[in-house]
């Protein structure tokens, strides 16, 4: 059976030490007051709850999965998973960081992401049931009336009500300009919506007493593709003006999805059958709406395969220094007893610290978008918040596509250090890496991830985004180039750091000639600039480590950090040289095949 201690030092240094988050909150007026202490309580408190309720779920969840009543539509969740969510909500957990306006406790967001990030370790499939509300509160917040503002944000603030976003159609995933979902016009200035929607996460459960769905649809005359869609809150249950529930909505549940993983969670089929909705947002601008619930659920995409790295990782260390297989190579290690453990071998130790690598930088990268997000929307400075919000959305694709590729990587390495014994489902790394496959395609493959990042955020402004970062970049070197303790952090990222200008101007000038040339790149162009985001950070992790130990501080916590960060310049950060090359390679390669795809 698997365990799952929360990673609260590490959580702690990143918040205090390295980037001294109290210190940004004083900036911010709604944030002011936020300390140590108070951040620290919550999170200990958090990470409790990740344990003790939901972490034991985990299994017995992925084993029972939800199942369908066919006749009512009603969906049953996995045994406790309803009572889990009741604890959620009565300890205030929902609310954590919403707005105080509607019975938010108005606490950071980067606290929250603290909060699922345990959660995610501790149990994926259940934590998408109140993650994917987020996102609803989120796109309503910023683009909702009133009226609806009123109506459904303080329910969903509390976790009284869930909320689920409604994009894919059976025919089109990512492509939403091809979707047929219908909202006509009614005379009470509400909608009627027909048509069919799959792959709902959280899409019917028996968690709360109503469900806030977000759905696309197109009005009848809405000009065609992505410019013709409007977003529109189609409740489970209609709500009166004073907040009770009305009629069921003929929105309904008509299958599950039989999944790799995440069984714990239901991926539903909803039928539309003339459900009523309001319009979110101005007609035909429904993308624009949806993009603040979709990039919300990116982000906690990313978290959700941070999570899951660091329980498998946990769980293979702990597999690894007591399991005995043959004898070190450099010589006997364990003198009283038959064999050695398996920690002792250096392949061994390479997944465990590739694992261990792509934990810490994912949670300081993970760390490090989450304050700038509370920078965007809080920061009293305009310019402070716009380069903010310029940097969340370069980053974006970066924490989605390369925290779940690396995800993927440290399960798979996590599985293997139990040799036939990671196949094996009672030791539970098979599920980790079941559950971590789903997080490369939702919400975006990894593919669009990448095209995204080169095509719109990096070459659709002529790099000036990419710019910022390099600033960023640059004020470290020029801070510790000159500190010989640092130099195995700081000179392969100044390096890189010059390389993707030429880089990224070679495969722009290369996209201007033939567009599939970007196409060809962006896979290998995400990861390169996913290793300079990781290599940045990993540097200033260093560089308060090493500032720790000069100052005599013993804490063996601090020669770790810098043990994992020699690992990741020698062994991960390389990869970016055989990226460069194969980005170079062209399109010709894959685009002249048709004999080859005949």
């Amino acid at each position: 059976m698997p365990s799952y201690n929360p990673p609260l030092r590490d959580m702690q240094f990143l918040l205090h030490e390295v980037f001294q988050v109290t210190n940004e909150f004083k900036a911010m007026p709604k944030h002011a007051e936020v300390d140590v202490d108070t951040i620290n309580a919550v999170l200990e408190e958090a990470g409790k709850f990740a344990v003790n309720v939901t972490f034991p779920l985990n299994i017995s969840g992925d084993e029972e999965g939800c199942t369908l009543d066919k006749t009512t539509h009603a969906v049953t969740t996995p045994k406790g998973f309803k009572q889990a969510y009741a604890q959620f909500v009565e300890g205030g957990w929902a609310a954590l960081s919403c707005d105080p306006a509607y019975g938010g406790q108005g606490l950071p967001f980067v606290v929250n992401q603290c909060l699922y990030e345990m959660l995610n370790s501790a149990n994926q499939a259940w934590t998408m049931y109140p993650g994917l509300s987020h996102g609803a509160y989120e796109a309503l917040h910023a683009y909702g009336t009133d009226a609806q503002k009123q109506l459904y944000l303080p329910k969903l603030t509390s976790g009284e009500w869930t909320g689920s976003m409604c994009l894919t159609e059976s025919h089109c995933g990512t492509d939403l300009g091809l979707l047929r979902t219908k909202a006509e016009p009614l005379p009470d200035g509400s909608y009627k919506l027909t048509g069919n929607k799959i792959f709902i996460s959280a899409g019917e459960h028996d968690f709360t007493s109503n469900i806030v769905h977000l759905v696309l649809a197109r009005l009848p005359d809405a000009p065609v593709g992505s410019k013709g869609i409007s977003l529109f809150v189609v409740p489970k249950f209609l709500v009166n003006a004073d907040g009770s529930l009305g009629e069921r909505n003929p929105i309904f549940c008509g299958g599950l999805e039989h999944k790799m993983g995440i069984h714990g969670n239901a991926t539903a089929q909803l039928n539309l059958d003339g459900a009523v909705g309001t319009l979110v947002g101005q007609p035909n601008k429904g993308l624009a709406a949806m993009f603040v619930m979709m990039n919300a659920a990116r982000l906690g995409v990313g978290n959700q395969s941070l999570g899951l790295t660091e329980v498998a990782f946990q769980n293979a260390l702990a597999y690894a220094k007591d399991r005995l297989q043959m004898r070190s190579l450099s010589g006997t290690k364990a003198k009283d007893k038959p064999a050695d453990p398996i920690i002792v071998h250096p392949d061994v130790r390479r997944m465990l610290l590739t694992a261990k690598a792509y934990a810490e930088g994912g949670r300081a990268l993970s760390t490090f978008c989450s304050v700038l997000i509370d920078k965007e929307l809080h920061h009293p400075d305009e310019k402070v918040r716009q380069n903010s919000a310029e940097l969340v959305a370069l980053l974006t694709p970066i924490v989605k596509a390369f925290l779940t590729d690396n995800g993927w990587t440290a399960t798979t390495m996590s599985q293997q250090v139990y040799g036939g014994h990671g196949f094996i489902k009672e030791w539970g790394m098979e599920q980790f890496v079941r559950d971590a496959r789903i997080n490369m395609i939702y919400e975006g493959t990894n593919g669009i991830q990448a095209l995204d990042l080169l095509g719109r955020k990096v070459l659709g402004n002529q790099g000036a985004s990419l710019k910022k970062f390099g600033k960023l970049v640059g004020q470290l070197v020029e801070e510790e180039g000159v500190n010989e303790k640092m130099a195995e952090f700081i000179n392969p990222i100044a390096m890189l750091g010059e390389q993707m200008t030429k880089f990224t101007t070679e495969i722009g000038f290369k996209g201007m000639q033939n567009p599939d040339e970007v196409g060809a790149a962006s896979v290998d162009y995400l990861r390169v600039a996913g290793h300079l985001v990781f290599g940045y950070l990993f540097a200033r992790m260093a560089q308060v480590a090493l500032r720790e130990i000069a100052a005599g501080n013993a804490d063996p916590f601090y020669l770790a950090k810098l043990q994992t960060a020699r690992f990741y310049f020698a062994k991960l950060f390389p990869e970016t040289a055989t990226l460069m090359r194969t980005a170079r390679a062209g399109s010709r390669v894959l685009m002249d095949s048709d004999a080859a795809l005949a």
